[in-house]
């Protein structure tokens, strides 16, 4: 899941796949496709509409944005 062999970041991927686990994939899904589809839709949930605790209450898209337009990201 992540580069390199940083404990951490294996770390951060999990926590990402239970919340997608444990808030979206909440049924059985009938395809290939429909899975495609609500992993899509979900992530676009959790990156935009999803506030974090961790983020201060606002969504990682808000965050990145701010950010960007800071200039604080490389």
């Amino acid at each position: 899941m992540t580069d390199g062999y940083d404990c951490y970041q294996n770390a951060l991927a999990e926590r990402v796949n239970g919340i997608l686990k444990q808030e979206f994939l909440l049924h059985r899904c009938r395809s290939f496709t429909e899975l495609k589809q609500v992993v899509k839709e979900s992530i676009a949930i959790y990156n935009q509409l999803r506030p974090h605790l961790s983020l201060g209450m606002k969504t990682p898209e808000q965050v990145h944005k701010k950010a960007s337009v800071e200039g604080t990201l490389a």
